[in-house]
């Protein structure tokens, strides 16, 4: 049996418009956001998911609301969706983050795992909490389909994890994905497989 996960980033919020690093701070969607949810959401009522999560942070919680009122699922939040937090690095751009520190942002370009930003949680640690938490939901809803709002880093700490991507390159690998775009994974067991990334939602 195989369970299918659309992963879908939340709608812009004002944060996401300046680049900055926005975490586990609990910023809401603006106008543009909501606008991208409302596109999700049609999207995800054309494709029928069974079942619909989303992220303990705002934003997140926004966007799935928008696929909620118009597929008529419940949004199930798990907190163990929510986004990497970027410690010291949270409301700032990187570049603000290399003016007042260059050799930690230094580091962390060239490894973003072993030096991650200051003050910020581990990287495996949220792809630790996001593997258990989709193969949970996959083996909750065998042969389904199955939408989880969630965020950018943690999307492409969880994909490197579940397809054998070393960690410390999900910022060179995989291209962070544009709000509300999907990317879906196959859940046969143990094995998974990446069907799609950053795939833009459409009416």
């Amino acid at each position: 049996m195989t369970t299918t996960i659309t992963l879908a980033r939340h709608g812009r919020t004002p944060w996401h418009e300046g680049n900055r690093y926005t975490g586990s701070s609990d910023i809401g969607i603006d106008d543009v956001g909501r606008a991208q949810a409302e596109v999700l959401a049609a999207h995800a009522k054309e494709h029928a998911p069974a079942a619909l999560y989303a992220s303990d942070l705002l934003r997140s919680r926004q966007t799935a609301a928008a696929v909620a009122d118009v597929t008529g699922l419940e949004v199930e939040v798990d907190p163990r969706l929510r986004e990497l937090d970027f410690g010291h690095a949270e409301g700032r751009t990187l570049a603000e983050v290399r003016a007042d520190d260059p050799e930690a942002a230094a580091a962390f370009v060239r490894d973003p795992v072993t030096h991650h930003l200051p003050g910020g949680e581990h990287p495996e640690a949220a792809a630790d909490r996001a593997e258990q938490a989709l193969r949970e939901i996959a083996a909750r809803h065998p042969d389904q389909h199955v939408l989880i709002v969630c965020h950018n880093t943690l999307m492409r700490l969880v994909v490197c994890r579940l397809t054998g991507i070393p960690l410390r390159a999900y910022r060179t690998v995989l291209r962070g994905p544009d709000p509300t775009a999907t990317t879906q994974l196959s859940f046969t067991g143990a094995a998974v497989m990446l069907d799609h990334y950053n795939q833009a939602p459409r009416r």
